[in-house]
């Protein structure tokens, strides 16, 4: 089956440019069997799917409900959690990346560092303390080994680092617009009708569970803007410290609930 496994909508991204259902339209006109939503720190545009009572139109196509998650220390991390279960927590950014992966994994979900080798404060391995997020990557479950808006010297590092801990590869459009809908893929080696499917397949076959490719997005912003960039780059850091900060009470009164121990 093949799926495009990172997808942000405009119900769920500030960012997103299409709508969910032009989402899935758009991947059946190209022959996908499924897609991952998932968005900034917001389930918003997987639930705009999931209460829409006119569905039939969409077939067989699986639309999996996924989140990609700004942890403060460790870039973006995408995470997926079994069907059913909802975690306010995931939607209010700014987790260290240990604490991340702890819950994630208490609650039977699974996680992997989005793009982990591009921009600066986005990617693990562009982190102030990358040395010691690295620390982390056999705790993940998979690896996104292409994304169709990173170069290919960030993606052959990501399959690299990859390898080096046996993580599967997971592939993705990244796409906000819609001419970047599709351009990246993964085909996963059994049938994967929800969440748990995924999470067993990977669970079960390892590295053997998928492989992902496509083409390159030539229409990004870092492309359009050059040497700005810098600046953009530099402004999401603030955006996301003080976005952590505006949370962390929230955050704290989640992680209560859900019995973390909060140091």
């Amino acid at each position: 089956m093949k799926f495009d496994m990172h997808c942000h909508t405009k119900e769920g991204s500030l960012d997103g440019k299409v709508s969910v259902e032009e989402f899935i339209q758009a991947l059946m006109d190209r022959g996908f069997d499924g897609m991952l939503v998932s968005d900034h720190n917001s389930y918003n545009g997987y639930r705009a799917w999931k209460n829409n009572a006119n569905k039939a139109w969409a077939g067989d196509f699986v639309v999996l409900k996924g989140i990609e998650y700004d942890t403060i220390d460790a870039g973006h991390i995408l995470v997926i959690m079994p069907e059913g279960v909802k975690l306010k927590i995931l939607e209010l950014r700014g987790l260290p990346v240990n604490f991340l992966i702890e819950i994630v994994h208490k609650h039977g979900g699974i996680l992997g560092p989005a793009h982990p080798c591009g921009e600066k404060y986005l990617s693990i391995t562009n982190t102030r303390q990358f040395r010691s997020r690295l620390a982390v990557m056999d705790r993940f479950d998979f690896l996104e080994g292409f994304n169709a808006c990173e170069s290919e010297e960030s993606n052959a590092r990501a399959v690299e680092i990859a390898g080096e801990h046996g993580l599967p590869v997971f592939g993705g459009s990244d796409a906000h617009k819609r001419d970047c809908i599709g351009l990246g893929y993964t085909e996963f080696q059994e049938d994967i009708s929800c969440e748990s499917d995924l999470i067993r397949l990977l669970h079960k076959k390892g590295e053997a569970a998928c492989i992902c490719g496509g083409e390159y997005y030539k229409g990004t912003t870092k492309e359009k803007i050059g040497k700005a960039n810098n600046l953009l780059v530099q402004s999401f850091w603030f955006y996301n410290r003080i976005g952590s900060m505006l949370r962390h009470r929230k955050r704290l009164i989640e992680l209560k609930k859900l019995y973390i121990r909060i140091k």
